[in-house]
């Protein structure tokens, strides 16, 4: 398999990983990590961070866990700064995500949202669900 493995993952999927421990979106998440390296671009943390700190999660993970999280996901993550500007996705909220991939090289884009999905493959890069992703072959890829 190879080594150079780069994941860019959405809001959401990293979100649904941390309320739902044994949920796909975690099991995702902990192969991704096991196998190569997850993206991340300033916009991206800023977003998360963003997310994360809404009192609607307070009665699913305490917000200190949350912070800790987030924390933990930096850390394990490459920062990229994104150097090509993407206008293509119907919800150009979504765009910091393609810039991120392609900025960053990514080997995939792993997205619950159909703005992103439906731009399969974008620029020859994948974009799964995570249950794809789960099944996804990387010697075929790369």
């Amino acid at each position: 398999m190879p080594t150079d493995l780069r994941f860019v993952f959405d809001i959401n999927v990293i979100v649904s990983a941390l309320l739902l421990k044994h949920s796909v979106a975690r099991q995702v998440l902990d192969k991704a990590i096991d196998q190569g390296k997850l993206l991340v671009s300033q916009a991206m943390v800023e977003e998360l961070n963003e997310v994360l700190r809404r009192k609607e999660f307070d009665k699913y993970v305490l917000e200190e866990e949350r912070l800790e999280f987030i924390t933990a996901f930096v850390r394990e993550a490459i920062l990229v700064e994104t150097t090509e500007s993407v206008n293509e996705c119907r919800d150009p909220k979504d765009n910091k995500f393609l810039e991120l991939a392609v900025s960053g090289k990514a080997t995939c884009i792993v997205s619950g949202d159909d703005d992103l999905l439906v731009l399969h493959p974008f620029r020859r890069i994948p974009i799964l669900t995570p249950r794809q992703f789960l099944s996804y072959s990387w010697e075929d890829a790369v």
